[in-house]
Formats: C-alpha cells, sequence, structure tokens
C-alpha cells in the first residue's frame, strides 16, 4: 500500500487518492509511504526514482556503507524502527530515500511510529517545511517512540522485582520468562537507538541543514545518548533480578535436597534395627521373648528421634 502526503502551509497534509489516480498523484506528494508495496507499486516507484527498488535483504545489511550513501537518486538512510508482533517486540529495518522535492519509504512491517505520524498528520499536527525537515520529524517521533516504550518497560520491570523481591508466594519460573523478555525488548531498543546515532551522525554530514534542523537532530542525538543511559540502567536491574531470581529458585531446592537428606538420615537407623530383627537366624536372643516385638518397635522409635533431636538442637532444622 502507498500512502501519499503533500506539505502545505507548514503542515503535513494525506493525499486521498485511489489506485487509478495515483501515478498522477505521486509526482506531487512530498512524502510517499510504501508499506509493503506489491509488484505493480514498486514498478510505479522505480519509475519514478528510475532506478530498482532495495530488497529487503538490501535494507537488513548492517554495513554502514550499504545503509547510509547517496548516489544520483538521493540520500539513503535504512533506518531501525521498533515494531510489535505476536507478543514481543521487533526491530524492522525502513529504506528512506530523500530527494530535494521528496521523502520515500519502504518499509515492511506496520510501525506504530508511522501509524502515530499519519494519525497526527490528519489532525493538522505536523509541522514540516521541507522532506528534509519530514525526515528530521520521523527521527524526532522514532525516538519519542523509544522514550515510551522504555518507561512501558520499567513500569513492568518494576512489578517483576516486587514479584521477585517481595511476593513470597511468587512463581519464580514465571519471573525468569518474565525477565527474558523485558531483556530482549530492552536489547532491540537499545539496537535502534545505537542505530539512530549512526543515521544521525550520518545525517549532519551530508544534509545541508538549516540552523533549526540542525540544532533539532542534535537534540535528537543527545536524547538518544540520555536513553541510551537508561537502557544500560535496566540491563543492570533485569540481571540482578535475575540472578536473584535464579538465586532464590537455588535455594528452594537445596531446601527440598536437605529435607530428603535429614529424612534419609533419621530413617536410616530404625531401617537398621528393622534390617536385624528381620534375619532368620535359628539362635537369636529375643527371637522367642515376650516382649522382643515391642522392644524393636521401641527401639526403631528411638533410634528415629534420636538423629531428629540431634539436628534439631543444632538447628539444621
Amino acid at each position: 500500500m502507498i500512502r501519499l502526503f503533500s506539505i502545505e502551509n507548514g503542515l503535513i497534509r494525506e493525499i486521498p487518492c485511489t489506485r487509478d489516480e495515483l501515478p498522477e498523484q505521486l509526482l506531487k506528494a512530498q512524502w510517499i509511504d510504501a508499506h509493503e508495496p506489491d509488484e505493480s507499486e514498486r514498478a510505479l516507484l522505480e519509475s519514478l526514482l528510475r532506478t530498482d527498488l532495495p530488497e529487503s535483504d538490501e535494507v537488513e545489511e548492517i554495513e554502514s556503507s550499504a545503509r547510509y550513501f547517496v548516489d544520483q537518486v538521493g540520500l539513503h538512510v535504512h533506518s531501525l524502527f521498533l515494531g510489535f508482533s505476536d507478543g514481543r517486540h521487533q526491530t524492522v529495518s525502513v529504506a528512506c530515500i530523500l530527494q530535494s522535492e521528496r521523502l520515500i519509504t519502504i518499509r515492511e512491517g506496520d510501525l506504530a511510529d508511522f501509524r502515530l505520524l499519519r494519525l497526527r498528520a490528519r489532525r493538522g499536527q505536523v509541522e514540516a517545511s521541507s522532506p528534509q525537515d519530514l525526515l528530521v520529524t520521523l527521527l524526532e517521533q522514532k525516538v519519542e517512540n523509544h522514550a515510551d516504550t522504555l518507561e512501558d518497560l520499567h513500569r513492568q520491570l518494576e512489578k517483576v522485582s516486587y514479584l521477585v523481591l517481595e511476593d513470597e508466594e511468587a512463581e519464580l519460573e514465571d519471573a525468569i520468562g518474565k525477565l527474558a523478555r523485558l531483556e530482549d525488548a530492552t536489547g532491540k531498543i537499545r539496537l535502534c537507538l545505537m542505530d539512530t546515532q549512526r543515521t544521525i551522525s550520518f545525517l549532519l554530514r551530508h544534509l545541508r541543514c538549516e540552523p533549526d534542523e540542525a540544532e533539532t537532530l542534535r537534540e535528537i542525538m543527545r536524547d538518544v545518548e540520555t536513553l541510551m543511559s537508561h537502557t544500560a540502567f535496566l540491563f543492570d536491574k533485569i540481571n540482578f533480578l535475575m540472578d536473584s531470581t535464579q538465586g532464590f529458585i537455588n535455594i528452594e531446592q537445596n531446601q527440598i535436597i536437605k529435607i530428603f537428606s535429614i529424612a534419609a538420615v533419621v530413617f536410616l537407623p530404625p531401617t537398621l534395627v528393622a534390617s536385624i530383627y528381620g534375619m532368620n537366624f535359628e539362635y537369636m536372643p529375643e527371637l522367642r521373648w515376650l516382649f522382643g516385638y515391642p522392644w524393636a518397635l521401641g527401639l526403631m522409635v528411638l533410634t528415629g528421634i534420636a538423629p531428629y533431636w540431634y539436628f534439631k538442637r543444632k538447628g539444621w532444622l
């Protein structure tokens, strides 16, 4: 699907058009957002750019030379955005092609950043004076989304912290699963932030930014650095809670093993007594004794109580 936007009086406006009107409206758009374009839509964009669009494997490459470059078509930035699918956070690479008269974004996933920017554009809340300014606004929206997501992850981590450190009836195995998901999400956000740093550094080197745009990019960079510090804090807390959870699980397991070990020692002497009096020798002193059976039972109880009393006195129980 291709959505078209124009810049009118310093605001981004969506251009409503049908599929038949798309070829004509493409030339009027300052922002072309291609979300999972089909073959006909890709052909339209390629005819507009007069070059082949990047394929998915090309967009996913991690080398700087493959993600950030300038050619005869325009300035290319392949930036990582944060998505959410199947209950987990995902990273999605978006190919951005910046030309003097338009910005083209090509993406495979449905991303919250683009949904929110589109919603704000419909309400007349997105200011932009040029496609270049729009790209800066998109990066700003991206970092704001990362900040909101980190705040949400921090709230979830506080709940897990209470579960591990204060809730005595908590299922610690569930806490490990929650911590693993939080660690995975935090790692993906950190990866997106690192990619944003590289993107802004590239734009500052290759764009002829207006003073306001350059200052906005530097401010975004400062925000990214702050969020990077916050992700480091979250990683430290997640690792601490993971170690604590595993430690509590080990203590519980050791307590269970301790109980079995003490039970084995307590029942060992009575078992020995029962084994002795269970022998089938013909000449045994207590074999025909009237009190032999009560004596054997009493001896087994006594030999069982003795080690239990000793362990209790030592404080092992």
